[in-house]
């Protein structure tokens, strides 16, 4: 298997700086961290060797931007020559970090509900008023949650 990775890399390199997205992919989250990883993530190696970061936001660009030296440094022999970062499209969480995110979800109890309903109830739109009455439930549960976010 080895073989094979070390003939794929070669031939890989024929597309110059642009080659080497896959490896710094693989090992971003370690270098970064977790936090970082869900709302940065490697886009593309431009040619004059520039690692293009997409962000959840333009806050999170900002952030790392004054990062990018300890960013650079983490990532070490796989570091770019520089990194931009920039909002874009991410990858799509991992299945089972959904599955841990609706797991650790707060849920609207019976009162909630009803008293989110009651809230609701004057709105004449049904859809609009099964949102909104969905909507309170929830901010009602989340106020009660006594978990430390």
């Amino acid at each position: 298997m080895d073989r094979l990775a070390d003939d794929v890399r070669r031939e890989l390199s024929r597309f110059g700086p642009q080659a080497e997205i896959g490896r710094l992919a693989e090992a971003w989250p370690a270098a970064v961290g977790e936090q970082i990883a869900r709302n940065a993530w490697p886009a593309r190696v431009s040619r004059d060797g520039t690692l293009h970061v997409h962000t959840s936001s333009s806050a999170w660009a900002f952030e790392l931007a004054q990062l990018e030296r300890e960013v650079r440094s983490r990532l070490g022999n796989l570091a770019p020559k520089r990194l931009r970062f920039a909002p874009g499209p991410l990858p799509e969480p991992d299945v089972a970090e959904r599955g841990e995110a609706q797991r650790d979800a707060v849920h609207a109890s019976p009162v909630e509900q009803e008293t989110a309903a009651a809230l609701a109830a004057r709105i004449t739109d049904e859809k609009l008023r099964n949102l909104v009455a969905r909507a309170a439930a929830a901010s009602l549960a989340r106020a009660r949650d006594t978990r430390v976010v």
